[in-house]
């Protein structure tokens, strides 16, 4: 009975939240310095990076768009050989046991 009260110490899941914020929060200061950095030594002004990022993403718009719609029509084209199948199928059901 003592092993399995040992085993749900308190201090042991406080010592376990406390490197996950330590290691969180180092993290989202390495995050933070490496942008500052990559700011700095960017080799383009900021409008010329926000020219850029704005074409990027309206490119990835497109592509996003484009898969969408060729998702829609996959998806009609199942929905037409569903639909054939069942016809075709339609005749030759028979109730078991009859």
């Amino acid at each position: 009975m003592n092993d399995e009260v040992r085993d749900f110490e308190p201090n042991g899941e406080a010592e376990e939240s406390g490197r996950l914020g330590l290691g969180l929060t180092m993290l989202f200061i390495g995050l933070a310095a490496g942008a500052l950095v990559a700011l700095l030594l960017a080799p383009t002004t900021g409008k010329e990076m926000r020219r850029s990022l704005r074409r990027k993403y309206e490119d990835a718009r497109e592509v996003m768009e484009d898969i969408g719609e060729q998702a829609g029509d996959w998806i009609d084209k199942g929905s037409e050989w569903a639909d054939k199948a069942k016809s075709k199928m339609g005749p030759l059901k028979r109730p078991f046991g009859r």
